[in-house]
């Protein structure tokens, strides 16, 4: 009873923070020709929007935020290239009510006392993620590690868990989840996916065999300040929480702050961008751990990013469309398993692309 009551104390204090999106549209635009495609393109760093899925190709969805004071002025920008929109949510805060109502009921139960009653079926902050971690490593020691890569910007730690069979330096896969803070389904996912390999690990063939060769690193909450704040403050907050110099904007999309094609093509300069690289590669410490993670290591054989949203499946490098040379084989191993799945539980479906390219 005293934890309901804590819990519901501490929503209720949160709830009075947090900035709402009542009336706000998610509206769904498919340009049917290229004049349409580049105008959209070039609205894609109005403020005054929030592009959910990019502009990509004639006849693929893009998929916009737009809150309610700035929906005429978005409206008679689409009307002026006739370019036909329709509605998919039309007030985003009903659902985001809903959202939160769900992990307020869930929030009443009992703490989970170990992994296997952990509720993989609800959203969860970050302190319940870090203790579903360290549950999982003091359940299966033998397996499972905890490794701190860095802190972020507000000095949160960057946990990494490690999945191993013995040995040092083997070749290795990483995953992360949760790059983009808004995306909850992603933290959802790993945390999903941290419990699937310790249960499957001498059950399931393909991953005993996996696990018995190579190293698996899976880094649930990626960005962690920017996570936090979503469940506090902003819900649809995207970017990292460190203060951009000279602007009151802050934050950098750490999916964009990589040193790879930095600048380039679906990147932002403008610190207000939800796409703004930063001032410089690898700006962001969140960005950085990984990156002097893996080169210490040296033996990373697979890097994989998990995002919400697009129905993509991306190949590097995600600033240009020029094939890799290893495209055919990318696109047998993994593209050809998955080409015609869709979203479900949509109603408007959507194949998986195969794209090079920013998400």
């Amino acid at each position: 009873m005293m934890r309901g009551l804590l819990v519901f104390a501490t929503l209720f204090v949160a709830a009075l923070c947090r900035e709402t999106f009542v009336g706000d549209k998610v509206l769904r635009i498919i340009p049917k020709n290229e004049a349409q495609l580049s105008f959209l393109k070039s609205m894609e760093d109005m403020p005054e929007i929030d592009v959910w899925r990019g502009v990509t190709e004639v006849g693929i969805p893009v998929d916009i935020r737009v809150p309610v004071q700035h929906l005429p002025v978005v409206k008679v920008h689409l009307q002026s290239q006739d370019i036909q929109h329709s509605t998919m949510i039309e007030d985003l805060q009903v659902l985001l009510d809903e959202e939160q109502e769900g992990m307020e009921s869930a929030a009443r139960f009992a703490e989970p006392r170990n992994t296997d009653s952990f509720d993989y079926s609800n959203y969860h902050t970050l302190s319940e993620i870090y203790s579903f971690q360290d549950m999982l490593v003091a359940e299966n020691p033998s397996l499972v590690s905890k490794i701190v890569i860095g802190q972020s910007y507000q000095g949160r730690a960057l946990n990494v868990l490690k999945f191993s069979t013995g040995g040092s330096k083997r070749p290795a896969i990483w995953i992360d989840t949760g790059i983009h803070s808004r995306e909850w389904v992603t933290q959802a996912s790993g945390t999903w996916f941290a419990k699937k390999i310790v249960t499957d690990y001498g059950k399931d063939p393909a991953l005993t065999a996996i696990l018995n060769k190579m190293d698996i690193f899976l880094e649930i909450v990626t960005n962690p300040d920017g996570f936090y704040y979503t469940h506090n403050n902003n819900r649809m907050w995207r970017k990292t929480r460190k203060p951009n110099p000279g602007s009151s904007c802050v934050g950098v999309d750490p999916n964009r702050n990589w040193d790879a094609g930095f600048g380039g093509p679906g990147a932002s300069g403008s610190p207000c961008s939800e796409t703004y690289r930063g001032t410089r590669a690898h700006s962001e410490s969140e960005v950085k751990s990984i990156v002097d993670f893996v080169k210490a290591h040296g033996n990373i054989k697979a890097f994989i990013s998990i995002h919400s949203y697009s129905q993509m499946l991306l190949y590097p490098y995600g600033y240009t469309r020029t094939p890799v040379k290893e495209q055919a084989e990318l696109t047998k191993l993994v593209g050809e398993p998955l080409t015609g799945l869709t979203t479900k539980g949509s109603s408007t479906p959507t194949p998986l692309r195969r794209l090079g390219w920013l998400s």
